[in-house]
């Protein structure tokens, strides 16, 4: 287990959040069919750093984006999300 600073709350354990997807999953809802096949299905898996959404589940239920090592789970910046956090 390892720990996650919310934004809001400061650090806390990583089992009160919850993790959704990476941010090069979420697709347009208006966008063409053939995009978002190949955003949900055909994600590169990178061994490095990876953006991801992450929320808050048990404690003030914020969503964030941690910038995290997929293979060391090293936790590099964590931000609140908004519009101006998803691509």
């Amino acid at each position: 287990m390892y720990q996650i600073t919310c934004p809001h709350c400061g650090p806390r354990a990583q089992t009160e959040f919850t993790y959704e997807r990476t941010t090069d999953s979420v697709v347009d809802p208006a966008g063409d069919a053939q995009t978002a096949m190949q955003a949900l299905y055909t994600r590169a898996n990178p061994m490095g750093l990876d953006d991801e959404i992450w929320r808050h589940t048990y404690g003030c239920r914020a969503w964030m984006v941690l910038t995290r090592h997929r293979v060391s789970h090293e936790i590099h910046a964590v931000k609140a999300i908004g519009p101006e956090a998803l691509p």
